[in-house]
């Protein structure tokens, strides 16, 4: 069940992304916006991951901000390999990076206190 919340919560801030920055586009409905969440979340979780393992000097000589370039750069990488998002640039995909993480937090970390009480 909290997967599925999760990844609502993903597709919602994927929908909020899209509304905030101009230079990105989901086309279809809403089962579109689920489809870039999971790849999104997949390409984060794989390739993010080891790249963010193996940037980690950067990470820390940038006291992290180097994590919104690995995802705008994952998030570059979604639309390259879905055919319903589409990303102008990349100051769009680096916006909209910082939004869907923002956003993802701050709902992931509301179920976690639904969930708790």
């Amino acid at each position: 069940m909290k997967l599925l919340v999760r990844w609502a919560a993903q597709a919602l801030a994927v929908w909020a992304s899209t509304a905030l920055i101009p230079g990105i586009k989901v086309h279809g409905g809403a089962w579109s916006y689920f489809w870039v969440a999971l790849v999104f979340s997949l390409i984060n979780v794989t390739i993010g991951t080891l790249l963010k393992f193996l940037t980690f000097p950067a990470v820390i000589l940038s006291a992290g901000l180097f994590i919104v370039v690995i995802n705008a750069a994952m998030l570059e990488l979604t639309a390259r390999w879905s055919t319903t998002l589409t990303i102008k640039n990349f100051w769009s995909a680096f916006f909209a990076a910082i939004i869907i993480s923002l956003i993802s937090a701050l709902l992931n970390r509301s179920v976690r206190r639904v969930s708790k009480n």
